[in-house]
């Protein structure tokens, strides 16, 4: 009953949350633009988890978004339908009420069996594809990147043509994080970014957020602080642009035509990183403009 009470406490948004919110919003808001949140290694079921469900929830009634991107350890533990209740579809059942699709990635914890939970939108496959205006976007599945896998990669980005081209998947290819960078994957995953014009890399795995400096004209997110988090489990270095593990957070993203603009911000509310990125139109990499 405790627990309960207190998620009840956590999804009501009262009008000053919601004016506290747009005050703080640092997007665009344009007509017809692709809006996305971005959340990473949330599924614990825990208070953290609904805290930073309760502050996505008030930042959408200022910004309202289509649709999630998910990077992997969406459920951890058992996946019991109880379990799925109370590690997904409880904390964010205001957004799922107002249709906000969940597009799920599978992580190092996550049974392979949830790419049949329909809410996750995984259509029964390890990895898949989805198209919003302009945007394409490519699902992985970074624990088991077979020959398969990466031919069908390279498939769908060679179809996927010009717009942006936004792959995400749990394990990050760059990260200063202490388990590191997935060298392997990068060495097989980056070469086919590159010479498909991959411009941004969403993943998670690491209780941080990070975003790393353009790597070969790439920008590479990791946004896996969505419920746990390691504390100070950054090491900025000569690749690092912004480096934060102090709390819990998720992302926003809005795609206005050739520009990408991103916020950053904490369960508690607050911005910790937010820019531009342009794509690019001759071969030099644009940099982000804060």
């Amino acid at each position: 009953m405790a627990r309960r009470a207190v998620v009840a406490g956590l999804l009501l948004a009262g009008s000053p949350a919601v004016l506290a919110a747009q005050d703080q919003l640092t997007l665009p808001l344009r007509e017809n633009s692709v809006r996305f949140a971005v959340i990473g290694d949330a599924g614990t079921g825990e208070r953290e988890q609904y805290e930073v469900a309760h502050q996505i929830w008030r930042y959408y009634q200022a910004f309202p978004f289509t649709f999630a991107i998910m990077l992997g350890d969406n459920v951890y533990g058992p996946e019991r339908p109880q379990d799925l209740l109370r590690k997904f579809e409880r904390p964010y059942q205001p957004l799922l009420d107002a249709k906000v699709e969940f597009y799920a990635a599978l992580g190092n914890h996550d049974d392979p069996n949830q790419r049949f939970y329909k809410p996750f939108h995984l259509d029964g496959k390890r990895y898949r594809s989805f198209k919003k205006e302009n945007a394409t976007f490519l699902v992985l599945d970074s624990n088991y990147l077979d020959p398969e896998q990466v031919k069908w990669l390279e498939d769908e980005l060679k179809a996927a043509g010009g717009g942006w081209k936004i792959p995400y998947f749990h394990h990050p290819l760059y990260t200063t994080a202490r388990r590191g960078p997935e060298l392997e994957l990068r060495e097989i995953l980056e070469p086919l970014f590159l010479k498909y014009g991959v411009e941004v890399v969403f993943s998670g795995h690491e209780h941080i957020y990070e975003r790393m400096k353009p790597q070969k004209g790439i920008h590479y997110f990791t946004a896996g602080g969505s419920a746990k988090l390691r504390r100070g489990d950054t090491r900025p270095n000569g690749v690092t642009e912004v480096g934060y593990a102090a709390d819990r957070t998720f992302m926003l993203v809005e795609i206005v035509g050739d520009t990408l603009h991103f916020q950053t911000v904490t369960r508690t509310g607050k911005t910790v990183d937010q820019g531009i990125i342009k794509r690019r139109v001759t071969g030099k990499p644009a940099p982000v403009a804060h």
